[in-house]
């Protein structure tokens, strides 16, 4: 099970220190909304986790099927959409597939990036359980 950390630190608007194992990034909200800007929004790691673990996936199938991908790269867009009269939102990826590749060998990758753990998250029933630890 992976364990990640985030800490907020006081006078630093709402810019948070994310640790995970032995690596250390960072994330904010523009200027706009109160912080400043100087890392990637929670949304945007969420898109950018969707689109490396696309990407992560493509290669991974591209390699061991020995198929001649050279380089991939995804686009990741979010627009609001609802659903049920609910808000939910609407992600597209554009995937650049680089190589010598065959129609179906680019179907069979198309189809490989809806296997990607992330993508799964993303549209499966999940739940969230929050534990609250309280210090004075």
């Amino acid at each position: 099970m992976a364990v990640v950390q985030v800490k907020a630190k006081a006078g630093e608007d709402y810019r948070q220190e994310i640790t995970v194992g032995n690596h250390h990034f960072a994330a904010d909200v523009p200027a706009d909304k109160g912080g400043m800007d100087t890392a990637p929004t929670p949304h945007e790691m969420l898109m950018g986790a969707l689109g490396a673990c696309t990407t992560i996936t493509i290669q991974m199938y591209a390699k061991r099927k020995e198929w001649a991908l050279k380089g991939v790269s995804v686009k990741v867009t979010e627009e609001p959409i609802e659903v049920d009269g609910k808000k939910a939102s609407k992600f597209t990826r554009e995937i650049d597939l680089e190589g010598n590749l065959t129609a179906e060998q680019i179907d069979g990758l198309k189809a490989i990036a809806d296997k990607c753990p992330i993508h799964k998250i993303l549209t499966a029933q999940n739940q969230v359980v929050t534990a609250v630890a309280h210090k004075v």
